[in-house]
């Protein structure tokens, strides 16, 4: 399997400031090729890697004032191994967190899906997910959680993987936020979708049913959204003027109607 992807970003920066990208694919065991720049007016910047967990991988650059154009392509062929399990994981991701506040859904995820465990439990929370919530762009704020998406029952990807990972750990399952390109999503963006830990292995769920899941190429993993903003900056202020994101899949996929287990690879 051959997917390329690339992303565009063009920046006003108003202030000199520290930007972190999460824009390139994490480190995995299949075969990659890439490029990364980020050009300010006057020149190239200064790039540095910062590994995170689970293959993530962040850029950070030290920002004058002035136009900044960020470009990134990768060719990605085969597919990686199965993610790794490690105890730290299981614990950590059974938390609540910032954007998936599990603990506030306690009540709600164990009277709704009562008796439910393993891939059945996994499907019925994607399938209400997906039955309950509409998929609007714009229809929800950036400091939006999962009870918020719950009430509104609205919202986009990132809103849609946090309401499925809060309800997944109010019922004991560890569940994580994982940033993706997403080859056949349309619209065309960075995506977000949700990781849990069933029957041994970690599963890839989307309850917007947008893309085909075997297709995802994985760029952060963690809690929720705060650990996979593909931008942040700090001591300083910017505008993202410009946002283009592709990915593509050299080859035909099987449909997927967003039931069964699912690796990200």
């Amino acid at each position: 399997m051959l997917r390329t992807v690339t992303s565009h970003l063009s920046i006003d920066v108003r202030q000199p400031l520290e930007m972190l990208l999460s824009v390139a694919v994490a480190d995995a065991s299949f075969d990659r090729t890439e490029q990364l720049s980020v050009r300010h007016e006057e020149g190239p910047l200064d790039v540095v890697e910062i590994k995170g967990p689970h293959g993530g991988r962040v850029h950070r650059v030290l920002v004058p004032a002035g136009r900044v154009v960020v470009d990134y392509s990768a060719a990605v062929t085969g597919q990686a191994d199965p993610p790794p399990v490690e105890d730290v994981d299981l614990v950590e991701y059974r938390r609540p967190s910032r954007y998936a506040e599990s603990d506030r859904l306690l009540a709600f995820a164990r009277d709704q899906f009562r008796g439910l465990e393993g891939s059945e439990l996994l499907d019925a929370v994607v399938a209400w997910v997906a039955g309950h919530v509409t998929y609007l762009s714009g229809s929800s704020l950036p400091t939006d959680g999962a009870t918020d998406t719950l009430l509104k029952r609205r919202g986009v990807c990132r809103d849609f993987a946090h309401l499925v990972v809060a309800l997944l750990r109010a019922k004991d399952v560890p569940a994580r936020l994982a940033s993706v390109y997403a080859p056949g999503l349309k619209p065309m963006d960075f995506h977000a979708v949700a990781e849990a830990y069933v029957e041994g292995a970690w599963r890839v769920v989307d309850a917007t049913h947008l893309a085909p899941r075997d297709s995802f190429v994985r760029i952060a993993t963690g809690r929720d959204a705060t650990d996979t903003a593909f931008l942040s900056y700090y001591g300083g202020s910017l505008t993202l003027r410009a946002l283009t994101v592709t990915a593509a899949v050299h080859e035909v996929l099987p449909p997927d109607d967003g039931t069964g287990l699912v690796t990200l690879r």
